[in-house]
């Protein structure tokens, strides 16, 4: 039996806690409604007293649930996020390029745990707060959010945006003062207030790109680099059952000992990087292998290895072939580069720009290094 999806309001907030009791007005008006059950609100310190001060002390919140026969909503004084600059100290406003960093931290390091949580679907409001604060909220749903969240902004007849005194339209109209656009005062019914959802559409990259930096800066880093990377080339996808390679949605199939030797050095590139600190390979090539190691026992042991998993048993060792190299305590290196180029030939004949993809050779004092250019992120290899 799968568990229920719990529908949570994450806003943003500032010195204008009614933005949160219009959302979740207007989100129990829409056609289906959306009960709200999980209440969760950023802000800055004083932020935070004035939302408690409104919508927990004088009952406001509570008030409107009552009111319109709403579901009870889980929100308390712990339910409340607050900004704390680089020292950990409680913001009381953002007013620098330091607390802007701290913002983004703390709403996207939020969000990225919530959606983590398969029972819940996400419904941010982006309508109070600082513009910096929408931005990194509607930023941080981009990045982490699934198919089932949502980002909305809540849109309030003139007259009553941000007016102290409206949280949202009674069921019994009342006249409250509200500010004209001339600077006067008039008192003016509820009955005219109108609170409008505007579902905003946004763009899903969770699964889609690689996110590993823990402050917001690292992670838009992290994900213009997976951007540019699926931009610039293709994943290779190497399948040792089929005996075949795919690339940009070809499959190019190889004799199984081209297949062992072409796994070889994928197999290289994506588990023994010789610079761990680097996310992308770009220029690195501290993976690539000289012509003597290739030729030399070690390696012959290795190929021995997927050539067995390639074919499912070992009895394939026992050919003439492999009995000479054993004896030889290696691959003679007149033949491995016969069988790159045998390699490199089939890759050409199937894509239209197969640099990347191909066994490339590195001149280095004298002697020649090989391996693949393709990054380390993109190459998957399957039994």
């Amino acid at each position: 039996m799968k568990n229920k999806i719990r529908n949570i309001l994450v806003c943003v907030a500032g010195a204008t806690p009614q933005v949160i009791t219009e959302t979740i007005y207007a989100l129990s008006k829409k056609s289906p409604p959306v009960h709200v059950e999980e209440l969760h609100v950023i802000t800055t310190a004083h932020g935070k007293k004035l939302i408690k001060e409104k919508l927990l002390d004088d009952g406001i919140l509570e008030q409107l649930l009552t009111e319109y026969k709403l579901p009870p909503i889980r929100f308390t004084e712990e339910s409340i996020v607050v900004i704390n600059d680089s020292e950990g100290r409680p913001l009381n406003d953002i007013r620098n390029d330091m607390d802007n960093e701290a913002t983004g931290d703390i709403i996207t390091g939020f969000i990225r745990a919530m959606a983590d949580r398969e029972d819940v679907a996400l419904h941010c409001s982006i309508a109070g707060g600082r513009k910096t604060m929408s931005f990194y909220l509607g930023s941080a749903l981009q990045l982490f959010g699934r198919p089932r969240d949502r980002l909305y902004h809540v849109l309030v007849t003139p007259e009553f945006e941000n007016n102290p005194e409206f949280f949202y339209p009674p069921k019994k109209p009342k006249r409250i003062r509200c500010r004209m656009p001339d600077g006067t005062e008039k008192l003016i019914s509820t009955r005219k207030a109108e609170v409008h959802l505007a579902d905003l559409p946004f763009v899903l990259l969770r699964n889609r790109i690689y996110i590993e930096g823990k402050t917001f800066r690292e992670m838009i880093d992290d994900a213009k680099d997976s951007i540019a990377l699926a931009i610039s080339h293709s994943p290779l996808k190497i399948s040792l059952k089929n005996r075949c390679v795919s690339i940009e949605n070809k499959i190019i199939y190889l004799q199984p000992v081209l297949l062992a030797f072409y796994t070889l050095l994928a197999d290289r590139k994506k588990k023994y990087c010789s610079r761990k600190d680097r996310k992308h390979c770009e220029d690195c090539s501290g993976c690539y292998l000289y012509i003597n190691d290739l030729a030399g026992m070690d390696m012959l042991k290795r190929i021995e290895n997927i050539y067995v998993r390639i074919y499912g048993q070992s009895s394939r060792l026992e050919n003439e072939n492999w009995q000479k190299h054993r004896e030889k305590k290696g691959i003679s290196k007149e033949i491995i580069r016969q069988n790159f180029s045998k390699i490199n030939s089939r890759i050409r004949e199937c894509l239209a720009d197969p640099d990347l993809y191909l066994i490339s050779g590195q001149r280095v004092y004298g002697s020649t290094r090989y391996g693949l250019r393709v990054d380390k992120t993109r190459i998957e290899i399957d039994d």
